[in-house]
């Protein structure tokens, strides 16, 4: 799944990973973060030891993402990393989440950077919407393409179907 995953320019790799025994409510038995961020490659080989069944493993990771310049100075909206987190269940961490939650979550955070919103759309706006929202179907497309899942669900910290609100905004745009 990570080598589909589209990293940062600037923020490139895996930047940190922690491995959770049995629980979240246990301490972390490895928690290590990396600068520059290391290779899929490089933080599988490192969690490989770790590889039981009833682990998690949290890797954290940036990518591009248009969002609002918060400097006074320059363009407008500007391209920065955005954190995205990989959540991995074994089967039987927390008495068999992933039965719940998958076998693995992708984290992008709040769907704000593929929403705004409340903003007035702008062509400029739309535009950078477009893109970002682009982002993440093709990211959600390569995983269903290259990866063997069952399914997928993109969902959203306001509870409401991120697919159906993202369609909505879409339709909304030029």
């Amino acid at each position: 799944m990570l080598r589909q995953f589209l990293f940062s320019a600037v923020r490139e790799g895996i930047t940190c990973l922690s491995i959770h025994p049995v629980a979240w409510s246990e301490p972390t038995v490895l928690e290590r973060r990396f600068d520059p961020g290391i290779s899929p490659e490089e933080a599988a080989e490192i969690a490989g030891e770790f590889a039981h069944d009833d682990y998690a493993f949290v890797l954290e990771a940036f990518w591009d993402l248009w969002v609002p310049n918060e400097d006074e100075h320059g363009e407008a909206w500007v391209q920065r990393p955005t954190a995205v987190k990989f959540l991995v269940h074994g089967m039987q961490f927390e008495e068999g989440v992933y039965t719940e939650d998958g076998h693995i979550q992708v984290d992008f955070g709040l769907d704000t950077p593929f929403l705004f919103e409340g903003m007035r759309l702008t062509p400029d706006i739309e535009e950078r919407i477009r893109t970002n929202v682009a982002r993440l179907v093709a990211f959600s497309t390569a995983v269903e393409r290259h990866c063997n899942i069952s399914g997928r669900v993109l969902w959203s910290e306001s509870e409401d179907n991120l697919a159906q609100k993202l369609i909505a905004k879409l339709q909304h745009t030029h």
